[in-house]
């Protein structure tokens, strides 16, 4: 069984592993859903709370192969990438999800086939062999293959009929890398709402395929018709850092979302401040997911003792007593992403302002070139990937520490 261990250094031993089966082996073997998932990095939980950072992984792998040797792997780290860049750049997308989860756990509560329907998918009690190990198999470890992630979602969606978002939700409860970005938009992907008209079916050949004949699945829908979904916000502009003095007191937010804070040294702080992981979902997120965020919040701010003694901010209100206590003129903090974090800090720009008090979002330099690109399709997005690689050069000795 497959365990992640919440360190860095665990995530930097892993990569170092992987890095030389990047290539030919992972584009050949990587759909292969097997015990233990021996031809994949395992890397994800880690990447998702950038302990391990994009770039370091990047780095590492072209060290060792050539961007068409590992062009499989680099796709599969873009990939995220897109995403993020897609998500931020249509921030909407997140709220609709919120709202359909909301309204299919209303749902759930006055329709008893559906409360049944739903409560055995997510026990692994369906009947349908495969489904139900995957369901298990992500409540006991917080992970899932890639491939069986694909499936599981098309069996929920167009075997049991049961609402995506109620899907999505489910994943993003238990997984250890489990990241609003990538879980809601492969799940639109799924689902047919994310691109127009393309779904993905499940069929039962190639589950007994790439799963070594553990699986050979019976009854499984035929059709996959896109499912409704309400139209996609007007594509906005990607972020951008804002501008900071250099003068002055500064504190530093760290959050789940960016756990490699060595490229903002230049910010120089005088004190530092944490928020916890947040809650996934208006259900309970599992408990082995908020103690892996914790631990690693935990790692990053250990790793990081040197500034002095990190405080632990719970909301706006807390953040905001912290930097009047600490005389501070401004808060600087990596960008947060779209997601349950920057949820609970959304409003604390004016609640810092109050006090003449600056927030400073600030843009890593790889999404900062990466995300211009994510304005329509991944293929397009694809076709920027070696005008990103020869960015690299511009990046900081921080965010690219193996070069």
């Amino acid at each position: 069984m497959i365990t992640f261990p919440p360190a860095r250094a665990t995530a930097l031993s892993r990569l170092a592993s992987f890095a030389p089966a990047a290539g030919r082996a992972y584009a050949a073997q990587r759909n292969h859903d097997l015990p233990g998932h021996p031809h994949v990095s395992g890397l994800s939980p880690y990447v998702r709370h950038r302990t391990l950072t994009e770039a370091e992984v990047l780095t590492q792998v072209l060290s060792r192969h050539s961007p068409t040797g590992a062009d499989k792997f680099i796709s599969e780290v873009y990939w995220r990438t897109y995403w993020k860049g897609w998500l931020e750049r249509r921030p909407g997308v997140w709220v609709q999800y919120k709202t359909g989860l909301n309204a299919a756990l209303n749902r759930i509560q006055t329709e008893a086939q559906l409360h049944d329907d739903w409560q055995s998918a997510c026990l692994g009690s369906t009947g349908i062999g495969c489904f139900d190990h995957w369901a298990r198999e992500l409540v006991q470890t917080g992970y899932l293959h890639n491939h069986a992630r694909m499936w599981f979602a098309s069996i929920w969606c167009f075997t049991l009929r049961l609402p995506w978002e109620l899907g999505a939700d489910f994943f993003m409860r238990h997984l250890l890398d489990g990241d609003p970005a990538s879980n809601t938009l492969s799940w639109r992907w799924v689902a047919g709402i994310q691109t127009a008209g393309k779904t993905y079916l499940a069929r039962p050949d190639n589950i007994a395929f790439y799963t070594g004949g553990r699986f050979t699945p019976t009854g499984l829908a035929t059709f996959a018709a896109p499912l409704p979904g309400p139209p996609v916000p007007t594509l906005g502009p990607a972020p951008q850092s804002d501008n900071w003095p250099d003068d002055g007191r500064a504190g530093l937010l760290l959050t789940e979302d960016d756990l490699s804070p060595d490229w903002l040294a230049g910010v120089n702080p005088v004190a530092a401040a944490s928020l916890p992981a947040q809650p996934r979902s208006p259900l309970e997120t599992a408990a082995q997911v908020m103690t892996f965020s914790n631990a690693l919040i935990a790692d990053c701010v250990t790793r990081h003792s040197d500034t002095g003694p990190v405080t632990q901010v719970t909301d706006v209100a807390a953040l905001v007593d912290w930097a009047r206590d600490q005389r501070l003129d401004h808060v600087v903090t990596a960008h947060i992403p779209v997601g349950p974090a920057a949820d609970r800090m959304s409003g604390l720009r004016p609640a810092l302002a109050v006090h003449n008090i600056g927030l400073h979002s600030l843009i890593r330099p790889y999404d900062a070139q990466a995300w211009p690109y994510a304005a329509s399709g991944f293929f397009k997005f694809r076709d920027a990937i070696p005008r990103l690689f020869a960015g690299f050069a511009t990046q900081s000795q921080a965010e690219l520490p193996f070069l």
